[in-house]
């Protein structure tokens, strides 16, 4: 007995002798990453699908703010008619919510790289630099003052950001993007995970200084000697044609990577009353944009053949017609029906459709789960070197080559939005040829350059984008609805309301920041670059 009961004792002296390490790798599941295994590079592509994938959040508000899309369904009241609507306050905190979670997924993976190893993972890490001013220049472009400085910073114990203003941002954003950009390395370890360039160097180089061009032009008129110095510094670096365009492809086998705005759209309401704009429509014909050609489709006749997905539509240019911003199915005077040039609805009885003349987003171009999402072309960076040459700034080449880049970039655009899209280069270089830069007045000019921006951005889905640069610019002169009960007076909003959860969680930060604002926090409050 003796024996048994010493024996037992020494079995559990060596038991819990173990060291916490030995412990550690027993209760260590080797099929569960962590630090030590767990490779950086996966956080990227997390990051960047979540940035680029912004689908409904767009599409309820930017989409149909800047009278790109139109829609009579009720959730789209909020952007096309400025009407608080429905999980408004949730909608409209979304680009603040989110982008915070991609960029504490950016610097989650930049501290993992790290740790592991500075020197082999550098690429990654400056990577992780552009990504981050991408990802807070929508933030603070979309709501004004934002968590900069101490933004993400939770591990080091800051959980109340402070909320810096948008000018100390925007100098941050510039150097911070100079620093990145010279620490890019193509002799080093390349990214592995990478789903806008697939770890090409020289592409992260290019689009790092055409973000730069883009960050600078914002500050255009708050502070143009700021914008010059940084557009001249990148004006030669940035995208060279079409193949530099910075896209995401998404996938359609897996509900999480699909493209939620081919999703969205895709939903019953959404895909019978979301059409292109009369504005937008109307625009391109008057012009003979090629685009029109292909971006659009009337369904077919009557309601069943309407909602069916799996029918195309007429694309012929000649049929198209854009619906307008502002109205509604409800019946009274905002009704469309009400509209002088409405053209009637197809079918009869309970098979009929009142909006079936309009042209929608063409469904096999727009609505494929796996389709690409646009973040920066080489056409936006061109029409944008083109109004900073107009302005007389030291760019290279001229405001009307820059122009007619721009132009051809953006209808070249198209086949890579899909190859049904296509414009074949004879059509596009005549359309190019004959319409030049207008340079008999600058503001004629500048209306020009921003028009098709906005026509760039648009017909690549990049809506946010097509707000940002309109607020910046004040171009297409686009005329407000005025529809009834709406909240900004009749005027198109300039900004978009903070993540409401931040008046409880950050309360003074919150408060000193919304001091700031000529207006509160209200969606025609402007930020400090809104001029």
């Amino acid at each position: 007995m003796k024996k048994a009961i010493l024996l037992s004792i020494l079995a559990m002296i060596i038991l819990f002798s173990c060291s916490k390490k030995q412990l550690d790798d027993i209760n260590t599941d080797p099929t569960k990453s962590n630090a030590s295994n767990f490779d950086p590079n996966n956080l990227l592509s997390t990051a960047q699908l979540k940035f680029s994938n912004k689908g409904y959040y767009q599409l309820l508000y930017q989409s149909t703010m800047i009278q790109l899309l139109a829609s009579t369904y009720y959730y789209y009241n909020n952007g096309d008619k400025y009407i608080n609507v429905g999980s408004f306050t949730d909608y409209q905190g979304r680009i603040f919510e989110e982008g915070y979670a991609e960029a504490s997924t950016i610097r989650e993976m930049q501290r993992l790289a790290t740790e592991k190893d500075a020197a082999k993972y550098s690429n990654l890490i400056s990577i992780g630099d552009i990504m981050f001013v991408l990802i807070l220049q929508r933030i603070t472009d979309t709501y004004g003052d934002v968590p900069y400085s101490e933004a993400a910073k939770a591990r080091q114990g800051i959980k109340y950001p402070i909320y810096d203003k948008q000018e100390d941002i925007y100098n941050s954003m510039l150097s911070d993007l100079e620093k990145a950009i010279a620490n890019l390395n193509p002799d080093k370890p390349l990214p592995t995970a990478d789903l806008f360039y697939k770890g090409d160097i020289n592409k992260w180089r290019k689009f790092g200084y055409s973000l730069m061009i883009r960050v600078a032009m914002r500050l255009s008129k708050i502070r143009p000697d700021i914008a010059r110095t940084w557009v001249e510094k990148a004006s030669t670096n940035g995208f060279s044609d079409v193949s530099d365009n910075a896209i995401l492809i998404t996938d359609a086998s897996i509900p999480g990577t699909q493209n939620s705005s081919s999703v969205a759209l895709r939903v019953f309401s959404d895909y019978i009353e979301v059409k292109w704009s009369k504005t937008l429509i109307d625009y391109l014909r008057d012009t003979g944009d090629p685009r029109l050609a292909v971006i659009g489709e009337i369904p077919q006749d009557g309601l069943a053949k309407n909602i069916n997905q799996t029918l195309s539509g007429n694309t012929d240019p000649s049929v198209q017609i854009g619906l307008p911003n502002g109205y509604d199915l409800l019946g009274g005077k905002s009704d469309i029906s009400k509209h002088p040039s409405y053209p009637g609805g197809t079918g009869s009885g309970a098979d009929f459709a009142p909006l079936g003349k309009y042209s929608r987003p063409r469904t096999s171009v727009y609505l494929k789960l796996g389709g690409p999402i646009f973040v920066l072309t080489y056409a936006e960076t061109e029409f944008l070197l083109s109004e900073a040459k107009l302005k007389g700034w030291s760019v290279p080449g001229t405001a009307a080559q820059h122009y007619s880049n721009g132009l051809r970039g953006a209808l070249q655009s198209m086949e890579q939005q899909d190859i049904q899209a296509r414009i074949a280069p004879e059509i596009i270089s005549t359309y190019v040829a004959e319409h030049p830069l207008n340079q008999s007045d600058q503001e004629i000019a500048l209306n020009q350059i921003n028009t098709q921006y906005w026509v760039a951005t648009g017909t690549n889905f990049n809506f946010i984008e097509s707000w940002l640069n309109w607020k910046r610019s004040d171009y297409p002169k686009l005329i407000p609805v005025n529809y009834t009960g709406n909240v900004t007076n009749g005027t198109i909003p300039r900004r978009i309301i903070y993540l409401s959860s931040e008046a409880l969680n950050n309360p003074e930060n919150y408060k000193a920041a919304v001091a700031r604002l000529n207006g509160g926090d209200a969606l025609t409050s402007r930020v400090w670059w809104d001029k």
